[in-house]
């Protein structure tokens, strides 16, 4: 569950969706000053608090505008005439406010990716170098997508499954994301192309009853994706066997020949003496 309110901390909330975190100020403790996915999660962390302090001087401003256009609500004609003066001032102030505002937005949009770009993908250590086939796909000699390999499209077969996975879209800037109810601060990012690819293929199915930005459209798995899953696991324990009887045992035998090697160099001397 996303703890920040969207109206009152856009950009923390932001964070906190896409990445799938529940303390954003914290997005940067698992990491060694000057690495570079501290110094990425740091951009993060000053890129949400500076867009959530625009955001209150934005709002602060449209409510001082709306006070000065309350005797023009009423009629009052004198009334009128000083809020026209002070609007004059007021109306280009907030505009400039709502441009850095837009910019901040961006600033954080591209800090995520940036942050993103930087984190490991699931199972890299046991990938091959060679091109590995999604699920539920054949083998092609073409297809290298890098949101296309079997690790991240089973992470986000196994998260749905899990329940509480939506594909959304922000707010501002109308980007594509997924939130998860369920996630650990370590647990791997889903990737909106990802999911797009998977809903394609017949393996999620998404609920455009709901809305794409308020709740969000919860995903499920169809029977395609069901099988496709118990396929992967199974897959992944008949290669975890085939490894394990690769290691063979030791021979008794042979260890008993190597214990009688000092027996049969027992020298010619000794044997002419018995």
């Amino acid at each position: 569950m996303n703890p920040y309110d969207a109206n009152a901390h856009p950009g923390t909330h932001l964070v906190a969706e896409t990445l799938g975190v529940s303390e954003v100020s914290a997005l940067n403790i698992t990491y060694r000053p000057g690495e570079p996915l501290y110094r990425s999660a740091t951009r993060v962390i000053g890129a949400a608090h500076e867009l959530d302090v625009l955001h209150n001087r934005v709002t602060d401003a449209a409510k001082d505008a709306l006070r000065l256009l309350e005797p023009v609500g009423r009629g009052e004609l004198g009334g009128a005439r000083v809020s026209y003066a002070l609007l004059r001032t007021a109306v280009p102030k907030l505009g400039d406010l709502l441009a850095q505002q837009d910019r901040a937005y961006g600033q954080l949009v591209e800090s995520i990716s940036a942050y993103r770009r930087l984190l490991p993908e699931p199972d890299a250590a046991h990938r091959s170098t060679k091109k590995v086939p999604g699920l539920g796909q054949k083998p092609t000699s073409d297809r290298d997508d890098g949101w296309a390999v079997a690790g991240q499209r089973r992470v986000a077969l196994e998260a749905v499954e899990a329940g509480g996975v939506r594909f959304r879209r922000t707010a501002i800037g109308d980007d594509p994301y997924v939130s998860r109810e369920k996630t650990q601060q370590q647990d791997p990012a889903i990737w909106p192309q990802t999911v797009q690819q998977l809903v394609a293929e017949g393996l999620l199915r998404q609920d455009t009853s709901e809305g794409l930005y308020q709740p969000g459209q919860l995903l499920s798995l169809t029977p395609q994706g069901e099988a496709a899953l118990r396929d992967a696991r199974a897959t992944t324990t008949r290669v975890s066997a085939a490894l394990g009887r690769s290691t063979t045992p030791t021979d008794s035998s042979a260890l008993a020949d190597s214990a009688a090697v000092p027996v049969a160099r027992t020298s010619p001397t000794s044997s002419r003496s018995r």
